[in-house]
């Protein structure tokens, strides 16, 4: 999409921002029930489900959306193939894409070790595609999840869905902006950096290059697993205008600034990832001196919604997304996918919704209450030298015979994996591997004098109030 023409449909997008309720809830009406029949004509799984609750063409019109069947992590896993509605995709396909096995082990059973394997894989794959091979048969976008509640999973977005999804982002990002404003803004001499995992088909990464790429700003990516040295240097040659990036690595990055590491002059930060507390959103301002935006996406629909405000909560975006809360659960249903329909999707982010009739947009308002904001582990060595490793930059480990683990710190400079193994597995060669593939990330990190050990338990069990498996916990 050329400039010209994303400004335009930018400019479109936010023509919304100034209707009526009523009318984005008609506009959201309408995208929904094209979405049905699409999923009903073109999906088997889709279409099987919808009859197996009496569901027939001539219902999806006048039912309610509650009316129509659930899905989560699992369904979407065990009938990928069925739920996309394009021939050419399937999940064993987007394996070999990225030089990968099947994630899905024999008799329908999910295999941790395997899964771990797709994970790391996808990284190695990325470091090695060129730009022309990034998408999927030449026309799709393959994002995968992090992992944070169990296992990876692949979303998929033709041309069109990833276009809106883009001008999703870019408004979300400029929230609060007329259209005058942004392109003063944009065609300037714009300087935006990115900190977060920018090694691996994360949506982030993605979308973010693409969406600065469309607007013609100038990018530096700064990627979390690199030695906190060499932020100051980028940050310092780089000088930033706008900054984005997960919020836990925009919190470190203050630090830098209150400490007097690095002086920065930035028109707007663009927190995303993690939930945003108001203590935290008054220090980002202070520290900054600038707009600090929240904005909430995930890898079933990378945007969700913003927030510019500690009191008035998060704006959902009602024109591109259903969302639904029952019994405290989220479910979504993404309104501009069509490769891959997202229909009443359970994930794992916890709003509350806001009634109030006073707003100025005409978009639903949201608490966001339990969404992954992982810890991070600091160390210190014996020269009070002080750096991190982020969530992201764990996740990786790859072992045959592992299963699952969690890393706790121990001290100020060393942390263990609590590692969990099949039945047959061999304690020593899972070990020797484990602390093999960990002393190549201390390296990179510059942090070969940080401790780590590998501790074998029988289970890792998720947190009691988020239902989350954390990767990482703070040290007690």
């Amino acid at each position: 999409m050329g400039r010209c023409r994303l400004l335009w449909n930018l400019f479109q997008l936010k023509r919304n921002e100034h209707k009526a309720r009523e009318q984005i809830r008609t506009l959201q009406d309408k995208k929904l029930r094209k979405l049905l029949y699409y999923a009903y004509d073109h999906s088997t799984y889709y279409r099987k489900t919808f009859e197996q609750r009496g569901i027939t063409r001539e219902h999806i019109d006048r039912l309610p959306l509650s009316a129509f069947p659930t899905m989560d992590k699992k369904m979407l896993m065990e009938h990928f193939n069925e739920i996309v509605t394009v021939p050419d995709i399937r999940q064993e396909e987007l394996c070999k894409f990225d030089e990968i096995v099947s994630p899905v082990a024999s008799h329908g059973k999910f295999d941790r070790a395997k899964l771990l394997e797709c994970e790391k894989s996808i990284r190695k794959a990325e470091e090695k595609t060129s730009s022309n091979e990034k998408l999927f048969r030449e026309k799709y976008h393959v994002v995968h999840s992090s992992g944070s509640t169990g296992v990876p999973r692949y979303f998929v977005y033709d041309a069109s869905a990833w276009n809106q999804m883009l001008l999703g982002i870019i408004r979300g990002a400029l929230w609060d902006m007329t259209m005058p404003q942004i392109l003063k803004l944009l065609f300037g001499d714009l300087r935006i950096i990115y900190i977060a995992a920018t090694d691996g088909r994360y949506g982030g990464a993605m979308a973010v290059g693409d969406g600065i790429d469309g607007v013609g700003a100038e990018q530096r990516f700064l990627d979390i697993k690199t030695p906190l040295s060499e932020w100051v240097h980028t940050v310092r040659d780089f000088k930033p205008d706008i900054i984005i990036g997960y919020l836990s690595a925009i919190k470190i990055l203050g630090g830098l600034v209150e400490s007097s590491e690095v002086s920065v002059n930035v028109y707007r930060v663009i927190s995303c990832g993690e939930p945003l507390a108001p203590g935290l959103r008054s220090y980002l301002e202070k520290t900054f001196g600038a707009v600090v935006v929240n904005f909430d996406g995930a890898s079933e629909s990378l945007a969700l919604g913003v927030e510019t405000s500690g009191t008035e909560g998060m704006y959902l975006f009602d024109d591109m997304n259903y969302i639904e809360i029952i019994n405290g659960k989220m479910y979504l249903t993404s309104l501009y996918n069509y490769a891959q329909p997202l229909i009443r999707y359970e994930i794992s982010d916890r709003l509350i919704l806001k009634q109030t009739e006073e707003s100025r947009y005409p978009f639903m308002q949201a608490d966001i209450l339990l969404s992954r904001s992982e810890d991070i582990l600091w160390f210190e060595d014996n020269k009070g030298k002080r750096d991190f490793l982020h969530p992201l930059a764990v996740e990786g480990i790859c072992v045959e015979g592992l299963l699952d683990y969690q890393f706790r710190q121990t001290d100020n400079d060393a942390f263990e994996m609590l590692a969990q193994i099949r039945e047959d597995g061999r304690k020593m060669y899972v070990q020797k591997e484990i602390l093999k593939q960990m002393k190549q990330i201390l390296h990179e990190k510059n942090m070969d004098g940080v401790h780590f050990f590998v501790r074998f338990v029988k289970e890792i069990l998720p947190d009691s109030k988020t239902g989350k498996k954390q990767l990482i916990v703070k040290k007690a």
